[in-house]
This record gives C-alpha cells, structure tokens and sequence, in this order.
C-alpha cells in the first residue's frame, strides 16, 4: 500500500504503529517514515484493564492529533488493530477523511466503531459488511499484498528455495510465529508424505517452534535428498508459495490473500481460538470458491487432514483444478483499489480547502 500511494511522487506516506510491534522494525526497513504511538487492548475477562486502557487510549488519542496536525494529514487509512483506534478518532476529531480497510470475515473492534464515521471501507468479503454501522459507504475491494509477492515466478521460487523444478512441492506454514499444531500434524504426516517419490516439502515452522521440530524431524533434516526443507521463517513468501503446488496453512487474512493471488490449491486449517472464529470463515470462502479444502483444527491427528494433504499431493487434475480455482479468487488489483479510495478521499479534503 505505501509503495502504491507514494509511486507518483507527490504523496507522502506515515505509518503510525505501536512500538513493540513488528511494523517498528519492517516499516523502516522498507523505507517509509514511522511514528510510534503506545495503543494496546484490554483483557475482557478482566474489567479493571479497561480502565486502564481507556485512559491509554486517550492518551494516544491526544498524541495521534497533535501527529496529524503537524503533518497536516490529508487522509488516514486505518486497517484494524490497536493503534487504528485512536488515530481514526483523531482522523474525526481533526476532520481528517477516514478511510478503513477489513481484511477478515468479521470485522475487529476498532473497524467496527470507526465505521461509523468513515468516508468509505474496504472489504475483503462481502459477509463483512453488514457488521459496519454504514453498510452503503463499503465496498469489495479484496485484501492488498506486496509487490513482491504478485511478482513471484514459480520457477525462480523454486530455484531461490533449492527445489527441484519437477517436483511436487509442499508448502506448510502457519504464519510468522508458526502453528504448534500444524507442525505436530506434519510430523505425524511425514512417512505417508516419505513414500511419494516426487515429493518436497517446505515446512515453514516458525520462530518458536523451529528447534523442537527440527528434533522431532531429525531422520527426515538428515536426508541426503533433501527431500523435506525446515526453515523457521521465509523473508519472501511469495517465493515459497509460487514454488508450491500445495500449500497447508492456516487462514488467516494476509495468507489467504496471498495464497489466491498467486492461485495455488491449498488445506486451510483456521486457528480456533481466532476471535469470532473469523478464520473459519475466511477459509469456508475460498472452499465455496473451489481453491481450498478446509479441515478444522480438531481433525488434524485424523484421517480428514491425511486425506485432504495426501488426496492433493497425489492428485494433478485436482491440484490443477483448485489452482484456477484460487487464482479466481485473489484480487491482485486490492491494493490500487484501496489506494484509489484513499486518494479520493485525500482529494475531496482539498478540493473543500481545509
């Protein structure tokens, strides 16, 4: 999204996040300005912390205000999470046009309440919009992924990763800090996978898990045919999913988003504990769509989750089949609609010459 909004030249991008968030370290990375602003939720199951939070909340309120004052903000696009709060209310307090963006199936929080308010929103999914307080401001514009990932060429992701380029890759991930379970499934998976002679497997592990899977899958790291690769995180994952034929993963927004730009068929096992189940709902989407099967969490250790890897792996016009069926459904047009919405809205501000 930033790289889109400031190709022209003439827009100017600040990304406001929370301090120990990963987008302090990534968004300078990437070279675009970042302001911290201290924002965190509350514990439902405790009443006292939303004392507490409110008064954080306030805080970062005042602090968002005097941040698009000084910048003279032409329009804010906030995409959930806890700093969207307060720098959306500071967007109406200051008169600044709120754009939003929800990339779930049930939209959190803070897009609930800002929705109220917002000069349009952006959804990934339709069923979406009925949660927002002004259903008519939305519109479909699908999830924004990076360049880099729309990019991504199946074979140079396959030479990138040390794949053979006739091989039937496997992708498993279960997002930037991995999915225990997942990775306990894949363990438990692994002779079945070990008898399909053209098979590779990328298992993507995660910064937490990566050792102990690494000791539960010792025999198969000491391969000489290298014929399944750990790694506890991947910098380009549009590489990794380009080289893949099949990729088990959970469902969350970002991986789903991906996943179907790209077009590739994949096992969707939603995190549980995902508020509102929402990524179950996100996965059941793609399933109705054709380019997923979904397996519940609690089936992973039965024949449900064994059959939809090993069914895929062993079956190309299936395979093939689900990939057009993925490509069909990714939008990699999401980021330049969002970023139409945004300038629009930017626009519209000097147009009035405030």
């Amino acid at each position: 999204m930033a790289d889109l909004l400031a190709e022209s030249g003439r827009d100017e991008v600040l990304f406001v996040g929370t301090p120990d968030g990963l987008e302090a370290r990534l968004v300078p990375e990437a070279g675009v300005a970042f302001r911290a602003i201290a924002s965190k939720g509350f514990d439902r199951g405790n009443p006292l912390t939303l004392v507490t939070s409110s008064v954080r909340v306030l805080w970062s309120v005042l602090s968002a205000v005097a941040l698009l004052v000084r910048h003279r903000a032409d329009a804010v696009v906030g995409f959930g999470g806890y700093v969207s709060l307060p720098v959306g209310i500071a967007a109406v307090l200051t008169g600044t046009p709120l754009v939003l963006h929800e990339q779930n199936s049930v939209p959190g929080l803070a897009n609930r309440i800002l929705s109220r308010w917002a000069t349009a929103v952006g959804v990934t999914y339709e069923s979406s919009i009925k949660h927002l307080k002004r259903p008519g401001r939305a519109s479909i514009t699908g999830n924004p992924v990076r360049a880099a990932v729309l990019d991504a060429d199946r074979a140079a992701g396959r030479r990138a990763l040390s794949l053979a380029q006739d091989a039937i890759v496997l992708l498993v991930f279960g997002g930037s800090r991995g999915a225990k379970h997942l990775n306990e499934g894949l363990a438990r998976l692994w002779p079945a996978l070990a008898e399909e002679s053209r098979l590779q497997v990328v298992h993507v592990a995660g910064t937490l898990d990566a050792a102990s899977v690494a000791e539960s899958m010792a025999e198969a790291l000491a391969d000489p045919a290298g014929r399944y690769r750990l790694h506890d995180y991947i910098e380009r994952m549009g590489d990794a999913i380009a080289a893949a034929d099949v990729v088990v993963a959970r469902a969350g927004a970002t991986s789903i988003a991906e996943i179907t730009a790209i077009g590739r068929a994949a096992v969707l096992v939603p995190y549980p504990y995902a508020t509102e189940d929402h990524q179950t709902l996100n996965a059941r989407a793609v399933s109705a769509g054709g380019g997923a099967i979904v397996v519940p969490d609690d089936q992973i250790e039965r024949d449900v989750f064994d059959s939809a890897v090993l069914g895929l792996v062993r079956d190309t016009a299936k395979r093939e089949t689900m990939a057009r069926a993925s490509a069909a459904l990714g939008r990699p047009d999401a980021g330049a609609r969002v970023t139409e919405m945004v300038r629009k809205a930017a626009r519209h501000k000097q147009q009035r010459g405030d």
